[in-house]
């Protein structure tokens, strides 16, 4: 079941990293960015899209190897845990966030509680 997860976390972030990278002005204005030419383009191309696509490695990685499920999750259940943290803190402290942002934080709410009850699981 872990692997299946991480299977499907893991195409997703390689999509978002492909979404990124190919679409980065339709990408950057749906999660409210404003890219800056230059600088603000290559951050947003190595940070959202590079960053993206080795998490999304990261969490297949299971699928070449069965036996490495542990890690994955682990690191898995760490991202989410951050995401949802500052994710959260972020709703305390801006308003005005639309209806994508917390499309992602639900997104982000959900893999978080299925790394932790697979993981608590595994245990």
């Amino acid at each position: 079941m872990a692997r299946i997860f991480l299977a499907i976390v893991g195409a997703a972030y390689l999509v978002l990293a492909g979404w990124c990278a190919l679409m980065p002005d339709k990408t950057s204005r749906a999660v409210g960015f404003s890219l800056q030419t230059g600088s603000g383009q290559s951050e947003f191309l190595t940070i959202y899209g590079g960053l993206q696509l080795a998490i999304g490695l990261a969490f297949l990685w299971p699928l070449l190897r069965p036996s490495d499920v542990a890690f994955p999750l682990f690191l898995c259940l760490l991202i989410h845990g951050c995401l949802v943290a500052f994710r959260t803190l972020s709703f305390m402290l801006y308003n005005g966030i639309p209806t994508t942002t917390f499309a992602l934080a639900a997104t982000e709410w959900i893999i978080f509680i299925g790394a932790a009850a697979l993981s608590w699981k595994k245990q």
